[in-house]
């Protein structure tokens, strides 16, 4: 028999080389490509060859019945997930280290154990007796949950094949799952593509429902193969920074339900803390009455939000004005900024611009153009914004603001948290109810809006100016007392 090849893989994309080479031309990375055992060099001609069986061809014609739900027993969970488990279908769950996920996995498999439904947590990581002890610190020691330690694939589904089907299985993490067909350590690619195929396999054949925990690389992507998430049947991310408490659950991939909900979620001592009202989160540390701050009345899937953006305009010393953004898109802050100097002659060019979106909230939709203007244009000329107005829609290149979707959902989630105005897009006022209770001011240029703010600002030069003179004295005290020493 000819001598196996050796294939060199890439562990970013997935890509294969006959030798290796610095850098991936698929994907671009460096380093990334490590030796796995190829195929056999048999030629084709003469394997064994295997004859297809027939199948039966359905028409689109028929009644087809909705697949039933599995809830997990947590609203915010089921929410992302579009109304809970679908029988027969795979999830990936992805997110930094320490963000939570085995923490929301282990709850959400105790309520549904409490139940009455048969769940596996299946650890690759951990031991059982770590395991345990999160379970015990969450108070959820007691729930009937089916627990193993355990990274062979095809021992994992021959165990679970025995007895009754479960409704979920957990597997933490797919990077450590191994299985005897492919000749690799665990974690490659290969090894995780083969894994996840076997237990996809399985979750269709059997009817349960399978949760798979991905590692995430630097950059925040679900590390191994990208075809894994083509695999699967819905993928969620987990988001969220280790210095705050807030967690939100993003659906990125969902083939039963919405792909732009989100499930906000607060970690506490005894857990991850559902969050009904996240509006009211976000806005719970508001600073009133500061220049450069708006709240955004914004829509995240079916739920509308309202957050606070942040922005600080301070003179550069930089040949190159910096423009740091955390929580929206950078590219969409350099449009904004564009429109402001050519089309209102906001000059920001000599100055360094950050911008921040409170709470650790993404802001992925172009609505929040207005209120990033408004607290841009608002901290360069010193001028604080009214705490009671929301601002919501898009700016286009020609200075003007056109609507959005959802106003009315908008304009009741601002109304039921006690704002009393909001600047909307002026084409958009037909589209507000009448019992919002809210005072409209729409705007149909950002000229307009600019001037209004620019007029209320006082020049941080002039403020500087307007000191008082106590404060002065309490600077010059200590070169007198040294005058009269000497």
């Amino acid at each position: 028999m000819a001598k196996a090849s050796p294939t060199f893989v890439c562990q970013n994309c997935g890509a294969s080389y006959n030798r290796w080479q610095g850098k991936c031309e698929a994907c671009g990375e460096w380093n990334t490509l490590v030796e796995e055992a190829g195929d056999s060099a048999v030629p084709v001609s003469i394997r064994a060859k295997r004859r297809g069986r027939t199948f039966k061809l359905e028409s689109l014609a028929g009644k087809t019945q909705d697949a039933p739900r599995l809830t997990s027993g947590i609203a915010e969970l089921d929410r992302v997930t579009g109304g809970g488990f679908v029988r027969g279908s795979v999830l990936l769950v992805g997110g930094d280290p320490g963000i939570g996920k085995s923490t929301l996995l282990t709850q959400a498999t105790s309520l549904m154990a409490k139940a009455g439904h048969r769940t596996v947590y299946i650890s690759g990581e951990e031991a059982i007796a770590q395991v345990r002890l999160r379970a015990e610190r969450l108070g959820l020691a007691s729930a009937p949950v089916e627990l193993a330690a355990e990274t062979s694939v095809e021992d994992i589904i021959a165990t679970l094949s025995e007895g009754a089907v479960p409704r979920l299985i957990v597997i933490d993490s797919i990077q450590t799952m191994w299985t005897d067909t492919v000749e690799s350590a665990p974690g490659t690619v290969t090894q995780v593509r083969a894994s996840a195929q076997a237990l996809i396999r399985f979750a269709k054949k059997s009817g349960a429902a399978i949760i798979l925990v991905g590692h995430v690389t630097k950059d925040g992507q679900i590390a191994g193969p990208r075809v894994v998430e083509h695999m699967v049947d819905a993928v969620l991310s987990f988001e969220g920074e280790g210095s705050q408490q807030f967690r939100i659950l993003r659906s990125v991939k969902n083939r039963f339900g919405p792909t732009d909900e989100i499930g906000v979620f607060e970690m506490t001592g005894l857990g991850l803390r559902e969050v009904s009202n996240p509006s009211e989160l976000f806005l719970s540390e508001r600073d009133l009455g500061s220049p450069g701050t708006a709240v955004f009345a914004g829509i995240e899937g079916t739920r509308p939000v309202l957050v606070e953006l942040q922005a600080l305009v301070a003179p550069t010393t930089l040949g190159t004005p910096r423009r740091a953004v955390v929580g929206w898109d950078s590219a969409r802050l350099s449009m904004v900024l564009a429109v402001l100097e050519a089309h209102c002659g906001v000059k920001l060019s000599g100055y360094d611009v950050y911008f921040n979106v409170a709470g650790g909230l993404r802001i992925n939709e172009p609505a929040a153009d207005l209120a990033a203007a408004a607290a841009l244009v608002s901290s360069l000329a010193n001028s604080p914004l009214p705490t009671d107005a929301v601002y919501f829609g898009e700016i286009s290149l020609s200075g003007a603001v056109r609507p959005v979707a959802q106003t009315p959902a908008r304009l009741k989630e601002a109304a039921k948290l006690g704002f009393g105005r909001a600047i909307l897009p002026e084409t958009a006022r037909g589209d507000a109810p009448s019992d919002a209770g809210l005072s409209l001011q729409t705007v149909g240029g950002l000229t307009s809006l600019v001037a209004d703010i620019a007029a209320r600002g006082t020049p941080r030069a002039a403020a500087r100016k307007r000191e008082p003179a106590d404060r002065a004295e309490k600077n010059a005290t200590p070169a007198r007392f040294r005058q009269r020493e000497s």
